[in-house]
């Protein structure tokens, strides 16, 4: 039978602490015991984990052998901001998958107020990759940075950066992947509803991005931001 598997929230040498709702799930719901193990995922690795102490507020584990774990791959999303519900599912959705950061980007036709609010969010953000990684076994969740203006992340590095554009007709996304052997870190941005404007698709051109397209039909920013990462994961791994 295949173990839980945790992120610790504490670690320290040969132990790890569960605490909070982890620790309240172990104790109450699952009626875990002094004795029992779980896989722990602490600095980037995976561990066996024994319990050798237990409340309601905190979970502790004497921590054993490195258990072999598949990494994510380098892939980063910049997603522009939009509906805060719907990004949160997306959020969910990409961390499944694997997704090694998401960058919330605030683009010319990011609605105002929810760029106003989205440094606030990012706590909740967060908290909703570390309960989807555990979820889907993953050992680290993806980085969420801070919400960033367009310009500030149009430089970030990466061997093939990608900027998905609905007005694009020529490349689709897969015949990108296929004419560049280089897909060691990969960065795919995807605009806001309404999509990019003019200007700022020539900025992507100017910094060097390659453009590509999902298909003629027009997703909304969650759907695509999933069909783009699985399209990319698709080529990574064949």
């Amino acid at each position: 039978m295949t173990r839980r598997r945790w992120i610790a929230d504490e670690f320290s040498g040969n132990r790890a602490v569960l605490t909070g709702a982890h620790a309240e799930h172990l104790s109450r719901v699952l009626r875990a015991r002094i004795g029992q193990e779980f896989d722990i995922a602490a600095a980037g690795e995976l561990r066996r984990g024994k319990i050798s102490a237990i409340t309601d507020a905190r979970v502790e584990f004497e921590l054993g052998e490195i258990i072999p774990a598949d990494s994510a791959p380098d892939i980063a999303l910049a997603l522009s901001i939009f509906k805060f519900d719907r990004m949160e599912w997306a959020i969910e959705k990409c961390t499944e998958l694997g997704a090694a950061k998401i960058i919330p980007v605030i683009a010319s036709r990011t609605e105002p107020h929810l760029a106003t609010a989205a440094c606030k969010r990012r706590e909740r953000w967060e908290k909703i990759a570390h309960q989807a990684s555990e979820q889907s076994r993953r050992i680290v969740p993806p980085a969420i940075s801070r919400p960033q203006k367009l310009k500030d992340i149009i430089e970030i590095p990466g061997s093939l950066r990608i900027v998905l554009s609905e007005v694009e007709q020529e490349s689709m996304l897969k015949e990108v992947l296929e004419s560049n052997p280089d897909k060691a870190s990969i960065v795919i941005a995807l605009g806001p509803e309404g999509g990019w404007t003019q200007t700022e698709l020539d900025l992507f051109k100017q910094a060097g991005w390659i453009s590509a397209s999902l298909g003629n039909t027009i997703l909304r920013a969650e759907t695509a931001a999933i069909a783009a990462l699985a399209v990319v994961l698709s080529y990574i791994k064949t």
